[in-house]
């Protein structure tokens, strides 16, 4: 069974809990890490350069809205580092703003998925994400 580290950078608790409750239903084993803001996670990615960075996540869910430091700014820092570029990185935002979908794939978002309001599709993009991201694509691995 493959296993994916995946890192959830989202303020919204309730986002978080569901997020985390979606993919334990995964056939994947799957550690979710989560940064509440931008400047923790870049802190996040820092403190792993240092120390190992083969603990270096396969994947980062990417909110827009962050306090701290926003998600294009977080999603700028990934892709402009030698180290964090190959990281796949989808946008998951409750925007649906074409400057918010433009300004990610202009700074190189893997995937922009706008946030479904309901329960049940949102689980449903997750089975997507997995069934995409984790079956038919190849993520780069560490």
């Amino acid at each position: 069974m493959k296993s994916i580290k995946l890192l959830l950078i989202e303020d919204n608790e309730g986002d978080i809990i569901l997020t985390k409750e979606a993919f334990e239903e995964s056939k994947f084993i799957i550690q979710i890490d989560v940064a509440r803001d931008g400047m923790a996670a870049i802190d996040y990615f820092d403190s792993i350069l240092q120390s190992n960075p083969k603990d270096l996540p396969d994947m980062v869910l990417l909110d827009i809205n962050l306090p701290k430091k926003n998600g294009q700014e977080v999603l700028q820092y990934i892709k402009s580092h030698d180290s964090l570029k190959q990281i796949a990185v989808i946008m998951l935002t409750t925007s649906s703003s074409e400057t918010d979908i433009l300004n990610s794939y202009k700074n190189y978002a893997n995937c922009f998925i706008t946030k479904p309001v309901d329960i049940n599709s949102f689980m449903h993009v997750v089975i997507k994400i997995e069934e995409f991201w984790f079956t038919t694509a190849r993520l780069a691995r560490h």
